[in-house]
Parts: structure tokens; C-alpha cells; sequence
């Protein structure tokens, strides 16, 4: 008696462990094909994609969590969420908290747009003083002595996808977007009117972290994380939106 007792609980708790969602962190400002978000909810997308797969594959539900880019790493150190992708340690180099990092799992590339004719390469620290189109909350570690010393300025947008209408409008000449936005964002547009790289600022792999907590399957989520990236799994997701690998500026 005692045996099955013993048993069924040990059935009630992994059904209820079964049950217990994996909650994810979006920011609002994220573009396509990055994600989609509608009403605040994300319905595609590369990350989408992945994070659903991920939970389906460790044998949790995906619970999506949207939230202003300035609120992300708090409502991880509150506790609020359980994992975070499309992130590099250098983006918050003053992290508190217990968290175990993914292996690199994308890579994240910031280019020197413009809207100028041809492409012709640009070396930012020749640029006379001017306003250059920019995500808020966003870091830009190349740009940021030009913002410091007052050369460049930054224009603030909600999201990736703001900022390139606003270069399309003529707001500003030029912008910073991550090479899958303005690929994504140029498919829309005739080509004499799509937008240019002029610059690549930066090149960084980036993955996903883990609040280190019992609750949360940490191990499971990196063995399968790792398993999805070593398996082309994830490539494959990134190909379904971009096809071929980035181009060069």
C-alpha cells in the first residue's frame, strides 16, 4: 500500500513538473524576423520558432513574456521569467544574479545603414555631427565615444523596425540595424529604394541564459539548446527566414 502511495504521488509530481511552463522574456522592440508581435503577443519568428521548439523538446509549455527592453534583465533578477535569448554577457557586464549561459547559438551583426544611392563605405569617426537613427536601451559599443563626445547623436526609436521607416522617411541619413532586420525590411522595398549597409560596427555571437533555480530544468534546457544547434536545427529555423547567410557590407 505504502509502495503505491508511493507511486502515484511520484506520478502527480512529474505531471505537475510536466505542467509547469518555461517562461521566456521578449523585448517589445524586437523586429522580423527576429519575432512578430501582434497585440503583444508573439505569433513567428527565428526566436519564436526556437523557443517553441526548445519547449516542446525539453516537455514544458512556452509562456511568452513581452517587455520593454529596458525591464529585461530585471524581471529576470526578480524572477519573474526563466530564460533569455538573443544575448551576449557583454551587453550587461554589471549582471546580478545566478544564470548559466547557452554555447553561442546566433550571431548578431550591427551595420552603418543609409539610404544614399549605392553603398559607399563609411568610417563612422569621419562622420561630421549628426543624428543617427537608433533602438532605445540599445548599446553601441563602437558608436558610443562618438555619442559621448557629442560628434553623433542618438535618435531614440521604440523598435528596429521604427528605426528603418524613420531612415526610409529621411528623418536622419543614416541608422544601425542588425543584418536580419534589414534584409527582412528590404524584401518589402523596390530595389533602388532599399536600404544600404555602409559599415559593419560590430560582429558578436550571441545565446541564450538560464536562471540557475530548482524550479526551472536548466540542464535539460542547455543539453537540448546545444543539441538544437549541433543537429543544424536551429540554422534550419534561421533559413526558413533569411535563406542564405547574411551578406557582407
Amino acid at each position: 500500500m505504502r509502495l503505491a502511495l508511493g507511486a502515484l504521488l511520484w506520478i502527480c509530481l512529474n505531471v505537475a513538473a510536466a505542467d509547469t511552463p518555461v517562461r521566456y522574456v521578449m523585448a517589445d522592440s524586437w523586429a522580423m524576423p527576429l519575432v512578430q508581435l501582434e497585440h503583444g503577443r508573439p505569433t513567428q519568428g527565428i526566436l519564436y520558432d526556437v523557443m517553441l521548439s526548445l519547449s516542446t523538446q525539453v516537455g514544458a509549455p512556452a509562456e511568452f513574456h513581452v517587455v520593454p527592453r529596458a525591464r529585461v534583465q530585471s524581471v529576470m533578477e526578480h524572477g519573474e521569467v526563466d530564460v533569455r535569448c538573443y544575448a551576449a554577457q557583454s551587453w550587461q557586464p554589471n549582471q546580478s544574479g545566478d544564470y548559466i549561459w547557452s554555447i553561442p547559438l546566433f550571431v548578431q551583426r550591427d551595420l552603418l545603414i543609409s539610404r544614399q544611392g549605392p553603398p559607399i563605405a563609411v568610417v563612422p569617426a569621419n562622420l561630421q555631427k549628426q543624428s543617427v537613427g537608433t533602438v532605445l536601451g540599445y548599446i553601441y559599443p563602437t558608436l558610443q565615444p562618438l555619442f559621448d563626445s557629442g560628434q553623433l547623436q542618438r535618435e531614440d526609436a521604440r523598435s528596429q523596425e521604427q528605426v528603418l521607416e524613420k531612415l526610409l522617411a529621411g528623418r536622419y541619413r543614416y541608422a544601425v540595424s542588425n543584418q536580419w532586420t534589414l534584409d527582412w525590411f528590404n524584401q518589402r522595398l523596390l530595389p533602388e529604394r532599399q536600404l544600404q549597409a555602409v559599415a559593419l560596427l560590430q560582429e558578436q555571437n550571441v545565446g541564450c541564459y538560464v536562471r540557475n533555480d530548482p524550479k526551472v530544468p536548466v540542464q535539460r534546457i542547455l543539453r537540448t539548446l546545444l543539441r538544437m544547434k549541433m543537429s543544424g536545427e536551429i540554422d534550419a529555423i534561421i533559413g526558413l527566414y533569411i535563406g542564405a547567410e547574411p551578406r557582407q557590407p
